[in-house]
């Protein structure tokens, strides 16, 4: 299989627009120095604006005398700042919330994906479709794949060609729209997953560093009916949209079942092994065990994930119309061990079965080498953490908040269509960033108190963002598997270029982002929760 870095030199011709996105993003640095590059200029400006006496009035806290608390520009080059940046520096990358939300999960992720489970439970999905239900079930399991990370990619996509050529359909139809649902549906799920965990530990990271409202804590939860609605909306269109654009665009397909399929592709669709029905069987069973013990500590009595306090008075009484969500907060924020616990258990339960998991030691070096593939993470998080919390020291991140909030406040606009405008803003972006996280932990800062200013909750703030990066990830060059996708598509037709890729994928991107941005907005029009106990509206505490 061609790598990655193969596959960018292979259109080194590209011109219009197109060309011009892939040398614009090819000049932007590695995400990892881009953070550091951004610390440098936030030094500068933080210094400048000190210097200026740039200052906002507190929307929360007041001072002594009641008045509002003034918020001056600190300079990150005050004895103070370099102080904390150099003694606080394991701290700052330690407590940096996405980075222990993602490695748990990932420690769990890493046993399924590397038992075959993950992938085994794909290729069943997808092969026992009927044939004219194979675009919807491709598409469905593609955008519920995304809890599999890579295995989405690197397994379901050349599946997909694989069996819409034995169907007599097109293959790269079934590229098509299989990228569409891994990519495109990249936040779109049944259930809340890894990005979650990683999305909420940097909003929370935002939050806590605006200090506007201590208490809140990141819900994993938080946007999981919203998501399932992405899906039940992105899976019709990414239907339509194969069938009766991609397709016949595409002609009829006349080269055969495996014209096109390498050994690899072919050891994938052929491979069968004699338990690998007992594998999913015995995974399904250790899912069943897991939700039941979640179960039985959230439903049974004096359980430790129900807090029975958060409903009653100080005379032990049981306040009335109290939410049962405040009850259920340490239950949602138990989900991210749960997800840890439900992907490992599934994991080794087929591994045992289909021999991928002989023993405990083959558990260990799973979960080692899942580690190992989070280095780059790593390294990114530790730049991530310090811009984030260098951004609340110098005060930039609440000042620019509270600023841009009246700016918005100012020209009227109806905050359902700001959200429009922040969905927007985020699938340009993400043309030229591609990795979500650094994406988000840049915005975050910013956004994320400022619509909380406005009234929008942080559950809402995220789901925004997720539907503009999850749109136009299939349409730029820049995206970290669009090269992989261009060698599955040329092996089935050698003369497929890049701009034949992003034109196939062109009108998956402009209805999805039309369809997420007018979905959202709606959403938010009519007040509707975004998961459990989340509001997509927002009340600073007090009432401020």
């Amino acid at each position: 299989m061609a790598s990655a870095a193969d596959a960018t030199n292979t259109h080194p011709g590209m011109t219009g627009f197109l060309g011009w996105v892939e040398r614009s993003g090819n000049k932007l640095p590695d995400p990892v120095f881009l953070f550091f590059y951004l610390i440098f200029a936030l030094i500068a400006v933080s210094v400048l604006l000190a210097a200026l006496g740039v200052s906002a009035l507190h929307p929360t806290s007041v001072d002594e005398a009641g008045n509002p608390e003034v918020i001056q520009a600190v300079s990150l080059l005050s004895a103070d700042n370099i102080q904390k940046l150099w003694v606080e520096m394991p701290k700052t990358f330690t407590h940096f919330h996405p980075l222990g939300y993602v490695l748990v999960v990932m420690l769990g992720a890493g046993v399924a994906e590397r038992s075959g489970f993950f992938a085994a439970g794909m290729s069943s999905a997808v092969r026992s479709a009927p044939t004219g239900l194979l675009t919807p079930v491709v598409a469905l399991v593609a955008m519920i794949g995304n809890h599999a990370a890579d295995a989405g990619y690197v397994v379901l996509i050349p599946l997909a060609g694989i069996l819409f050529a034995a169907a007599g359909r097109h293959p790269l139809a079934g590229i098509a729209a299989a990228f569409a649902g891994v990519s495109g549906g990249f936040s779109a799920n049944i259930s809340p997953g890894q990005l979650d965990a990683l999305l909420f530990g940097i909003t929370e990271e935002a939050v806590g560093a605006s200090a506007l409202d201590p208490a809140w804590g990141a819900n994993l939860a938080g946007n999981w009916y919203f998501i399932a609605a992405m899906t039940a909306l992105y899976l019709p269109i990414i239907w339509y949209v194969t069938d009766k654009v991609i397709e016949p665009r595409l002609g009829p397909w006349t080269g055969g079942a495996s014209a096109g399929a390498s050994d690899t592709d072919r050891a994938i669709e052929e491979a069968s092994p004699e338990n690998a029905g007992k594998g999913l069987r015995n995974a399904g069973l250790a899912a069943l065990g897991v939700v039941a013990l979640w179960a039985v500590m959230v439903f049974a009595p004096g359980t430790p994930l129900i807090n029975e306090a958060a409903c009653l008075n100080e005379a032990g009484q049981r306040i009335p119309d109290c939410s049962i969500h405040g009850e259920l907060r340490p239950f949602y924020q138990s989900l991210v061990a749960g997800f840890f616990i439900l992907f490992l258990a599934c994991g080794w339960a087929y591994g045992k079965a289909v021999g991928t998991i002989k023993n405990h030691r083959d558990l260990v070096n799973m979960m080692a080498e899942a580690m190992k593939d989070m280095g780059y993470y790593l390294v990114l998080a530790f730049a991530a953490a310090h811009f984030v919390a260098m951004f609340a020291w110098s005060n930039l991140g609440l000042i620019s908040a509270v600023h841009g909030a009246a700016a918005i406040q100012s020209t009227g606009l109806p905050l359902p269509i700001v959200i429009g405008l922040m969905v927007i803003f985020a699938g340009l972006l993400n043309l030229f960033v591609g990795s979500a996280s650094a994406k988000w932990a840049l915005l975050a800062p910013i956004l994320v108190p400022m619509l909380m200013l406005l009234g929008i909750s942080p559950e809402g703030a995220t789901a925004a963002y997720r539907v503009g990066d999850s749109a136009t990830n299939i349409i730029t060059p820049l995206m970290v598997y669009f090269p992989l996708i261009l060698i599955f598509a040329q092996r089935w037709v050698p003369s497929f270029g890049l701009g034949s890729l992003t034109a196939t994928m062109l009108p998956y991107s402009i209805w999805l982002l039309i369809s997420g941005t007018v979905l959202i907005v709606i959403w938010f029009y009519l007040g509707i929760p975004l998961g459990p106990d989340a509001p997509v509206g927002y009340v600073l505490p007090g009432g401020g």
